[in-house]
């Protein structure tokens, strides 16, 4: 710690605020050799840079704290690729909410989430997992056997809170196809005006091959596919969460077929309990967080921006979905 003294009782509002931008900034733009910020290492920069000639970390760290600035936290993220974000992604909120091309859904209408969840492994431990005591956690040894692994295919009814799955030995085109026959052949899917097939660009369900093969066999169904790098707008992927969570946690069992009938058993206790997600992200939402991406790009990228690019024209800086366009193609 970094001792304030005591003739320094007082920071003019400018000295805190240059503090306050000097920990908003990257360490390497500072030339410091740090991938993230401490209050230890801000403090050290202050000093330093002579904003001021001492501060303790304690008040550094008051006012970062009173300001939300948390720079020795990260998170990782994409940038949207996809240059229809907007387009695609708003299909999908807008199914959501239950329009589509701007008219309501009927009521012989419905919309399934679909994805699958890969690499399930069954871990066998080398000691017995030992059940939680008054002051003791469950124990689950570190050390395993491989017992293999299988993939779990999943489908959600959004509206209806209604989960179809299955367990397949490997990923692909035939097993997913599998799981939308598993659904459609039921009723009311099987007699519905419209089934709504929101799907990622998954190897087995991507693209046209995905839209024709779908249509061909069921006729009243409609595949939606999401913007790259957009699974966290899937519905199902909730519902991944939620088994992960619950159920592959620790990560425990004798064989594949055990991780089956876990998962199959959870989806039913899971349907007795089950109620629609409440989902509250629109398009309007959307637009916002785009307009805040875009800002960010042309803010941190405006010197790449600005060389030569294979880009003819370069695109108008309001528009969202072209600003993208010019961070991925520069």
């Amino acid at each position: 710690m970094n001792p304030e003294p005591a003739a320094r009782l007082f920071f003019f509002p400018e000295e805190i605020a240059q503090i306050k931008a000097l920990a908003c900034q990257l360490p390497a733009e500072r030339g410091i050799p740090l991938s993230r910020f401490s209050i230890t290492e801000i403090v050290r920069e202050v000093i330093s840079a002579a904003i001021v000639p001492s501060v303790s970390d304690s008040s550094v760290w008051r006012w970062l704290h009173e300001a939300a600035i948390r720079p020795w936290f990260h998170r990782s993220w994409i940038y949207p690729r996809d240059p229809k974000f907007i387009e695609k992604a708003g299909k999908v909120l807008d199914l959501y909410a239950r329009q589509w091309e701007g008219k309501p859904l009927g009521l012989n209408d419905y919309v399934i989430c679909a994805d699958e969840k890969t690499s399930i492994q069954a871990r066998i431990r080398i000691h017995p997992t030992t059940s939680p005591h008054p002051g003791q956690p469950m124990k689950v040894e570190h050390e395993y056997i491989r017992g293999g692994a299988l993939t779990y295919f999943a489908a959600l009814d959004v509206h209806r809170a209604k989960i179809f799955g299955r367990c397949e030995t490997k990923s692909g085109i035939e097993p997913f196809d599998r799981l939308v026959e598993q659904v459609m052949l039921q009723l009311p899917y099987k007699t519905a005006d419209r089934v709504f097939w929101i799907i990622d660009n998954g190897s087995s369900h991507r693209g046209r091959p995905f839209v024709e093969r779908l249509q061909k066999k069921w006729p009243n169904a409609i595949a939606v596919h999401l913007p790259i790098h957009a699974s966290w707008l899937n519905q199902i992927e909730i519902y991944f969460a939620i088994i992960q969570k619950k159920v592959l946690t620790p990560n425990d069992f004798a064989n594949l077929q055990t991780v089956e009938r876990r998962l199959m058993n959870f989806q039913v206790r899971y349907q007795e309990v089950a109620r629609p997600f409440s989902w509250k992200f629109t398009r309007k939402d959307l637009k916002e967080r785009l307009n805040l991406v875009s800002e960010n790009v042309i803010n941190q990228y405006q010197p790449v921006i600005f060389q030569e690019s294979i880009l003819e024209e370069f695109p108008l800086w309001n528009d969202p979905q072209k600003v993208l366009s010019v961070y991925v193609n520069t």
